[in-house]
């Protein structure tokens, strides 16, 4: 709850009294009702405060990792944060494409295409894993984004943060209004120049800054 909260940050593994109940949360009915509350609340704001302009530049952002894609299936795997990731471990996991998707953000996202905004994937993946980024997401439904922004080389010096925060500057320096921003971490919705409403899912696996 205080990971929620934002009270507990920066912690490298998840404490071993902690694990159980991370496990049976991240697995249970319960998660996924978090989930769609905080996608129903999205759609609201949609529907009630976005003045679409509709001349291509309303633009909405999700994250992947935890947001439109699970990563449980790699965490249960790990002793569900229990264990200090290993960053080669998890990109072979994703090289391999197999993340379900999350099926509430699967619903948000088709209702944001139904909509015409444009959508903006923003991770802190790696370059490398392009390609089997996309054969992932559209294998479980994820189609039709207007881009797709993952880390360079330049940008792994960088704290997530900071780094998404710089995606935010130059969408919005070329013109895009952006409406919202999806993520499972605070560092993919905090720092300037904010979305007009940004929308955190739960995720008590792990910590990203």
């Amino acid at each position: 709850m205080n990971v929620e909260l934002h009270n507990i940050r920066e912690f490298q593994v998840v404490p071993e009294e902690c694990v159980g109940y991370i496990g049976k949360y991240v697995t249970s009915t319960q998660y996924k009702v978090d989930s769609e509350r905080a996608i129903e609340e999205a759609i609201v704001h949609l529907s009630t405060s976005c003045n679409l302009e509709k001349d291509g530049k309303d633009a909405w952002i999700f994250d992947i990792d935890d947001t439109l894609l699970s990563t449980v299936p790699y965490y249960k795997k790990q002793h569900f944060g229990g264990e200090k990731l290993n960053l080669t471990s998890l990109e072979e996991w994703m090289s391999q494409g197999k993340a379900p998707a999350l099926e509430n953000s699967l619903k948000l996202f088709n209702e944001m295409k139904a909509r015409g905004l444009q959508i903006i994937l923003v991770s802190s993946r790696r370059e490398h894993l392009r390609s089997a980024t996309i054969d992932n997401l559209v294998n479980v439904g994820y189609y039709g984004w207007t881009s797709l922004i993952l880390r360079g080389p330049d940008d792994e010096l960088m704290g997530v943060q900071n780094y998404k925060t710089e995606v935010r500057k130059q969408l919005i320096g070329e013109g895009y209004r952006i409406w919202g921003i999806v993520g499972d971490q605070y560092s993919s919705i905090e720092g300037l120049p904010r979305a007009k409403r940004t929308f955190k899912l739960p995720n008590p696996l792990y910590y990203v800054s």
